[in-house]
């Protein structure tokens, strides 16, 4: 039995495939960026790593809703 994968996490295969970067990748990535804000990261994914809006969008939001420890 295999459960469907919803929200943020179901763009992570297409993102890996597309940018050729793992998830633990990208996340460690906006863990150590300064930034704190959601659209923040989404916009500085977009802009320093060519994201498109979508697939930066659920990767900020799947790695701040796990919480950064801090």
């Amino acid at each position: 039995m295999t459960a469907t994968v919803k929200g943020p996490a179901s763009y992570f295969p297409s993102i890996e495939k597309k940018y050729g970067r793992p998830i633990a990748e990208w996340k460690d990535l906006i863990r150590s960026s300064p930034l704190t804000k959601h659209m923040e990261l989404v916009n500085w994914l977009k802009t320093e790593h060519n994201l498109g809006h979508g697939h930066a969008n659920a990767l900020v939001a799947h790695t701040l809703a796990e919480g950064t420890g801090g």
